[in-house]
């Protein structure tokens, strides 16, 4: 029979077709048996072989016989086939398969040949999930985005991107909380800040934004209008309670504000909105994060969508009136508690907005709905679920995943994340001081739901011990030895790969030959950070090949089979970094 298929249609899949062979046993040793998951696994040592099945094992119980015995039945039945060197029985009844060394190095071929497509997974349709929404960040434009919000981006964005190849059909969404407390918060904080510019200084509330963005934002409100928004200090504190709440004084600011500025409020709110979307807009590009929609909360009020939703929980006898505000009974559906969704003077809360949101989200008509939240929004989970539930939609459609805190560590010291002041590490400092493919990668080092060390001097350093210069360092390897070649790489998909016959090669070859079994499990699991650990393995298994054997040598078939395999680790390298936002250098 001749070599693997160098098509990447017809790639070379050794679990697919180790599995067809035990299935053709199978038939032969259990006619009536029904056919199980064939479950083959590469062996931690090399000696047992490139793949075992605990098959015998699994059919034991059932055909009431010994493993091991189950084991040399399925053997002696096995089929015959040109790409297994060797079949053994180990320990209580594991059957170990060695390929031949054509199987083994085939994948450089399929590699080469499916270029950026290698791993790509075939379109989704039928009754499989096809459409997916990934809605992550989505902080309130209040403020520059910090560093914990940029490992929820980088982890939406890995995995929007993850899914992507996957073969779904990905929206990323942004949701703008433009409506509420908060935006009012915000609009009071700038115009109590251009008072002070006018020699109208006012007790300055603690609970408001502080940072030195809002007095930058108040100072263009001055450029901009001069004296136009300017009103007496007495007449502002006059609408303020004197009370120690100094929630309720906020409020008495906010009020000030509405009454004093009256349309001119609108304003002074559209402004710092669209300064501090603008910002973050920018923020995330600069960082390589994209989003297809930005969806405003607003809309949901304008449209009507909140009373529609609130309604429709009304009319199916899920909410109840007490103290004149509107209860849900999320208690029914495994909450804490029940939660109000409109306050006794007509406002509604951000909870119902919520649900309006995600109602409205599968009224769009994604067959899976992936919200990223922080960790603190743990609690949240289950009454927007309820919600869903108690509104007549699909709550099994709705994942959450929650990203964990950041620390951030200089000279092995836990550095401060905030100021008095109101500042805080934002994000674009962070990128700014370590770049953005540092910041990709490490956010990426922990399963999201695990709080992450980042060690910014680890980040920084050119040095092995630095997971992304330890994979980019590779990729540049690569590049060096193909310029130093000097040949065209496109002849290289055509190598005869016979040369590859040492372990390091073969190693290198099987760790390939997982990228697209990896694509699949880390996007059914929402884990690109698997991802990122297969790239720091791949990469030593080439830095471990390419300080053990020269490519470049003189015997010219063995020299082109060693650039073929280099070639299709350099492209393996630059499709996983690709999915992670990473750059992948030609030098450095």
């Amino acid at each position: 029979m001749a070599a693997p298929s160098a098509n990447p249609a017809h790639a070379f899949d050794a679990r697919q077709h180790l599995a067809g062979l035990l299935r053709a046993a199978l038939a032969s040793v259990a006619p009536s048996q029904g056919l199980p998951d064939i479950l083959l696994e590469r062996p931690k040592q090399a000696s047992h072989g490139d793949f075992a099945s605990n098959l015998a094992m699994q059919l034991a119980r059932e055909l009431k016989t010994n493993p091991r015995q189950i084991a040399e039945r399925l053997v002696r039945e096995l089929p015959a086939s040109p790409f297994v060197a060797k079949v053994e029985i180990a320990g209580a009844g594991f059957i170990n398969f060695t390929l031949t060394p054509a199987a083994r190095s085939a994948v450089v071929a399929s590699v080469l040949a499916a270029g950026g497509d290698f791993g790509r997974g075939p379109a989704r349709n039928g009754r499989m999930a096809r459409r997916l929404q990934v809605e992550f960040v989505s902080a309130n434009p209040t403020g520059p985005l910090h560093v914990g919000h940029g490992r929820g981006a980088a982890y939406g964005a890995s995995l929007a991107s993850l899914l992507a190849f996957a073969g779904y059909e990905v929206t990323r969404e942004y949701y703008v909380n433009d409506a509420g407390r908060q935006m009012d918060i915000l609009a009071v904080s700038a115009w109590l800040r251009y008072l002070e510019l006018f020699a109208e200084p006012l007790p300055f509330p603690p609970n408001a934004y502080q940072g030195g963005y809002v007095r930058e934002m108040a100072e263009q409100i001055r450029q901009a209008h001069g004296d136009r928004y300017v009103h007496p200090a007495e007449a502002v504190l006059a609408c303020v309670p004197e009370t120690d709440d100094i929630e309720a004084r906020l409020d008495g600011f906010i009020l000030a504000g509405k009454d004093l500025l009256g349309e001119d409020w609108s304003y002074v709110h559209s402004h710092v909105l669209s300064e501090q979307l603008a910002d973050c807009r920018a923020d995330l590009e600069e960082f390589g994060v994209h989003f297809d929609v930005w969806f405003s909360e607003r809309s949901l009020y304008d449209t009507g969508m909140v009373a529609r939703a609130v309604e429709k929980l009304e009319k199916a006898g899920h909410i109840y009136t007490q103290d004149g505000a509107k209860w849900f009974q999320s208690t029914a559906f495994g909450d804490e508690k029940d939660r109000v969704v409109q306050r006794e003077n007509g406002i509604y809360t951000y909870f119902a907005s919520d649900i309006a949101y995600h109602l409205n989200k599968f009224e769009r008509g994604f067959d899976k709905v992936i919200d990223v939240w922080g960790a603190d929004h743990h609690g949240y989970i289950p009454r927007v679920r309820g919600a869903l539930s108690a509104s007549g939609a699909d709550a099994g459609k709705l994942d959450v995943t929650l990203v964990q805190f950041v620390s951030l560590f200089r000279d092995g010291l836990k550095v401060s994340m905030s100021t008095r002041s109101g500042e805080y590490v934002t994000l674009r400092q962070l990128r700014e001081e370590v770049g953005n493919d540092a910041c990709r990668f490490f956010y990426m080092l922990r399963k999201c739901d695990q709080a992450l060390d980042f060690d910014l001097d680890l980040a920084k350093s050119q040095s092995n011990d630095n997971p992304v210069y330890y994979v980019q360092y590779a990729h540049a390897r690569i590049c060096s030895v193909l310029a130093q070649w000097d040949g065209d790489e496109s002849t290289l998909a055509q190598a005869d790969l016979a040369p590859l016959q040492h372990e390091r090669e073969f190693a290198l070859c099987a760790r390939l030959a997982e990228f697209p079994e990896l694509v699949q499990a880390a996007a059914r699991d929402y884990a690109p950070h698997a991802l990122a650990f297969y790239l720091k393995d791949l990469a030593g298994d080439f830095h471990s090949w390419y300080n053990a054997e020269r490519v470049l040598v003189d015997d010219m078939a063995t020299r082109d089979a060693r650039l073929a395999l280099a070639l299709a680790t350099r492209q393996v390298l630059r499709n996983g970094l690709s999915l992670l936002g990473v750059s992948q250098p030609m030098s450095m």
